[in-house]
């Protein structure tokens, strides 16, 4: 454990956003804003089939088009060898289909032109011929055994081993605990239903864009809009077989990501582009093409079945998660099971995952992959269980609240959890304890935990002659953490925060950091900038000592002062010490390189008050409160605004969002036209309420709060639908149709 430090006074302040003027004013730099010399348009050419066999692809008339400078495909790439070449192919077939398309979108061929309009007319002359097979889009459909094969090499992998016939089912896990049987046995009620939900699209406002331009050495740079700039250069490394030395991958301002960047969609097809034009090519998805051909997350069929007593406990749970993975392995199946029975106390359980490929896009992260829809399922149960025993919702989970040291049904062992404390902030809050009057309304509780994540983080401090300090994070900005991250390390160097600049660097510039995502960012780059400003502080305590010709270890920091106790004389802030630096060396460089393995998990209950039109189906959000742990706010408005906007998504999986594919799998709402997603209109202001449980293993007790506020949302709706008007809606989105249909209806 750390110490936590006390008496703070930038971390939990409220400055303004260090970039909130340049996107606000419109001068921040995105990745469709990269201009280069010369440089060209790239699109790409996108199956119209689901399922389908490529028996030619001609590319020779759009070629020889003018205005084309090149025409990639897969047969482009560097040619397969070695051991792993089966594997190989389907990760170079992800980016360009050599022999077989596996969901309308996926890409084909790519061309690089002097305008938008000769690259589309080029594309229009590429001839692909096409044996088209029959598709799947159900994903209970494909587990059978006479379903049509995606990857005729694919064999389940279990804990039992591989599986010997090909399979659409790529995993298959089974997690026990206790004996859930007995459990049944000793349960005065069961609840037991089954749920669906469609995929999901994380619906960032700027589309998947990268520019690719090669220098005469042989050197690539890439300008993107990604949450992880390494990961975007392990990836075009793989794909082209370049040395890691030979790609920088530049940050440019994110435009909404959610999840949903941490994938490469573009930058690949970009740097083949521009390799064979030799001339700068930059390649921006339409929205049709970033619905059809980007990862959303997983559709999934959940089966739900607890058992309780009538005085209100938990005597066993069991689950069954099946999960659509898209064209190719992959679905958040294994995260959807962890959280799903995680906040309660469960004597007996068991969880079962499948991972199930249909042809449909691959899936991506979405905000706590694969946990919104497992939350929703058990907090339907559970809000059933409770209403069905006589309890209050929040006391129920009270009741049956994990504590320190409990283990869930997976195994995990919760340590320094706040999971008591964030049910007691909801049922003192002013909503909760604020009766709910009028016909047809209802208020609904859900609650959720969510791990988080810690990895690799890197910083560099370099300190100025003027006493400031400028910082390069390895971590991409996608939610304001250059003002977060900022913030603790002026806090450590005892410096006002405009003394402080952090900005994010390419992968030549700074040490290797994982994805920003995982609601890891504030608190493992910030262990990372606390860790860097320890080092300029010991570097300069270094300096001070040599000015004053005394031993280090008589130098002594603190709140910004450098000083040598009981000598009066020997004392300087750090701006004054700052200024004496070119006279003791070179510049002061401090340096943080973490990987971070102690992250604090949290918790979160949010209530909704709703009013259903019981005509019509319509749901009118009145209220909505979000309670969650956040460890320490290091900045409140910001956590503030992950919660919020969070709990916004989660909404639109409730009320609006999902999906719709017809039986060829062609997608039918591919544009924001038909796909809805809350407006200003259908969301309320949404309350607030921080719960601080300091977390002991960060410096200031922070923990991650950016993916939790996602999962309740679709519980607490339906429930509190269900309070309106009568309605248990299994199915998302709760639709007007699917609330009359409940009711009878229709």
């Amino acid at each position: 454990m750390v110490e936590i430090k006390q008496n703070l006074i930038v971390v939990g302040s409220r400055p303004a956003r260090v970039d909130a003027v340049d996107k606000v004013i419109g001068r921040a730099s995105y990745a469709t804003d990269v201009r280069l010399p010369g440089m060209l348009v790239g699109r790409v050419l996108r199956s119209p089939y689901a399922h389908a066999r490529i028996l030619s692809i001609d590319t020779g008339r759009a070629e020889k088009l003018p205005g084309v400078y090149g025409v990639v495909t897969a047969a482009d790439l560097p040619p397969l060898e070695g051991d792993d070449a089966v594997g190989e192919k389907a990760f170079r077939d992800r980016e360009l289909a050599s022999d077989k398309v596996l969901y309308v979108g996926h890409p084909i061929a790519a061309v690089a032109a002097r305008t938008p309009e000769i690259a589309q007319e080029a594309l229009d002359l590429i001839r692909v011929e096409y044996d088209v097979l029959t598709p799947v889009v159900d994903v209970l459909a494909a587990m059978k055994a006479d379903a049509p094969i995606l990857h005729h090499d694919m064999r389940t992998r279990s804990l039992a081993g591989t599986g010997e016939k090909p399979t659409n089912v790529a995993a298959h896990f089974e997690q026990v605990k206790g004996d859930p049987g007995q459990g049944f046995a000793e349960a005065d009620v069961i609840v037991d239903r089954e749920f669906r939900n469609p995929m999901v699209h994380q619906c960032y406002l700027e589309p998947h864009s990268s520019t690719a331009v090669w220098s005469d050495n042989g050197g690539l740079t890439l300008y993107v809009t990604t949450q992880g700039t390494f990961s975007v250069r392990s990836h075009v490394v793989r794909l082209l077989r370049l040395s890691m030395s030979q790609v920088k991958v530049v940050p440019m301002e994110v435009g909404g990501a959610f999840g949903g960047k941490n994938s490469s969609y573009v930058d690949g097809v970009a740097a083949m582009l521009a390799r064979k034009a030799r001339r700068p090519v930059k390649v921006t998805m339409s929205r049709p093409e970033t619905f059809m051909a980007t990862g959303p997350n997983s559709g999934s069929v959940l089966r739900v079945k607890m058992g309780a007593t009538r005085d209100g406990h938990l005597t066993a749970a069991e689950a069954t998660l099946i999960y659509e993975a898209g064209a190719y392995p992959g679905s958040p199946v294994g995260s959807g099971s962890h959280v799903m029975f995680a906040p309660y106390q469960i004597p007996n359980g068991r969880l079962e995952g499948y991972d199930v490929v249909v042809n449909k896009p691959v899936v991506s992260s979405y905000r706590a992959p694969g946990a919104t829809q497992a939350c929703f399922v058990a907090e339907q149960v559970i809000n059933e269980l409770a209403g069905t025993l006589g309890f209050d919702p929040i006391e129920f989970r009270l009741l049956n609240s994990v504590k320190e040291g409990s283990e869930t049904v997976d195994g995990t062992v919760h340590r320094h959890i706040g999971a008591i404390e964030v049910l007691q902030a909801a049922k003192a809050s002013p909503h909760y304890t604020t009766p709910l009057e009028g016909p047809n309304r209802g208020r609904g509780v859900g609650h959720a935990f969510w791990g988080n994540w810690g990895a690799c983080s890197s910083v560099t401090m370099t300190v100025n002659s003027d006493g400031t300090v400028s910082m390069v994070m390895g971590s991409v900005d996608i939610t304001g953490t250059r003002t977060s991250i900022a913030m603790q390390a002026a806090e450590t160097l005892g410096l006002p925060l405009d003394r402080v600049k952090c900005t994010m660097g390419d992968t030549d510039s700074i040490g290797y950091s994982d994805t920003s995502g995982g609601s890891r960012t504030t608190v493992a780059t910030g262990h990372a900038a606390v860790k860097a400003a320890h080092d300029v502080i010991d570097k300069m305590r270094e300096r001070a000592a040599q000015i004053w010709e005394v031993d280090v270890q008589a130098v002594v920091f603190d709140a910004g002062i450098f000083h040598v106790p009981d000598d009066l004389d020997k004392t300087l802030s750090f701006q004054a010490l700052a200024e004496l630096l070119p006279r003791t060396g070179n510049v002061v460089i401090g340096v943080g390189n973490v990987d971070v393995a102690d992250w604090g998990s949290c918790f979160g209950t949010h209530i909704a008050d709703v009013e259903v039109d019981p005509e019509t189906g319509k749901v009118t959000l009145l209220r909505y409160t979000v309670v969650q742990d956040v460890g320490k706010a290091i900045h409140p408005m910001q956590v503030e605004g992950q919660l919020q906007g969070g709990a916004t998504q989660g909404i639109g999986w409730a009320l609006y969002e999902g999906y719709e594919f017809d039986a060829a799998g062609q997608m039918l709402n591919p544009t924001l036209l038909d796909y809805k997603i809350p407006t200003a209109l259908d969301v309320p202001d949404i309350e607030t309420i921080l719960v601080e449980v300091p977390y002991p293993h960060h410096p200031f007790g922070a923990r991650g709060v950016g993916e939790n506020p996602i999962m309740p949302p679709p519980a607490a709706i339906a429930e509190a639908i269900y309070q309106a008007v009568g309605a248990r809606v299994c199915d998302l989105p709760i639709t007007p149709a699917r609330i009359l249909e409940t009711l009878g209806i229709i």
